[in-house]
């Protein structure tokens, strides 16, 4: 049975660095590609940053390009999100997508709610 969940979220000061965990079941994660993706309220779904299957080719939003890392521990089925500099816009439900072979992210975890508020 695939699974993503994650786990990471909460509530975070402004310029906090808090790291998101995208926990991996069902499948071999470094054959696959795996996204993380933010819903805002009232917003739609944002990309944000994806690492590719086997050589780890990594890809951000320009919106977090140089404040959020994502990387992979096949190890241990994992892949994070650490992201610094956090601003309230930040604020979301974050999750992470799966694409398992059919070209596009459409296995999704539950999400993680991100609130940056002082």
């Amino acid at each position: 049975q695939v699974q993503l969940v994650e786990s990471g979220g909460g509530l975070v000061q402004p310029g906090g660095s808090p790291r998101l965990s995208c926990t991996t079941s069902g499948f071999t994660l470094q054959h696959y590609g795996i996204g993380w993706f933010r819903q805002a309220p009232g917003k739609g779904r944002e990309g944000l940053a994806c690492i590719s299957d086997n050589d780890g080719r990594t890809t951000y939003a320009d919106s977090v390009r140089g404040r959020f890392t994502i990387s992979r521990d096949n190890a241990k089925n994992t892949v994070y999100l650490q992201m610094h500099s956090l601003k309230p816009e930040d604020t979301g439900l974050y999750y992470c997508g799966a694409d398992l072979g059919t070209g596009q992210y459409d296995t999704w975890g539950q999400g993680t709610q991100v609130t940056v508020s002082s």
